[in-house]
C-alpha cells in the first residue's frame, strides 16, 4: 500500500498501460480489472486516476469500488 497524492493517483488512468486506480473516502482502490472500467473509463461518466467521493453520492448503485483492491491512501 502506499499513500498518494490527487497528482500521483492521476497517473493511474488506465491508458497507456497504466493500471486504473480510483480513491473514495480516502482509499485508492485498483478498479483495473473491471470490466466497467475499460481504457480507464465508467461508463463514459468517470475516470480513472481521481477522487470519486463526491461523485459516488449522485451514483445510482451502492459503493461497488469497495470490492476492490485497496493499492494505498489518498494524501
Amino acid at each position: 500500500m502506499k499513500d498518494m497524492t490527487l497528482a500521483e493517483l492521476a497517473v493511474f488512468n488506465g491508458r497507456g498501460g497504466q493500471p486504473a486506480y480510483v480513491a473514495y473516502r480516502g482509499v485508492i482502490y485498483d478498479v483495473t480489472e473491471s470490466a466497467m472500467w475499460g481504457d480507464g473509463d465508467h461508463e463514459g461518466m468517470h475516470d480513472a486516476g481521481a477522487d470519486l467521493t463526491e461523485a459516488h453520492e449522485d451514483a445510482p448503485h451502492d459503493v461497488h469500488v469497495t470490492d476492490f483492491p485497496e493499492v494505498g491512501r489518498l494524501i
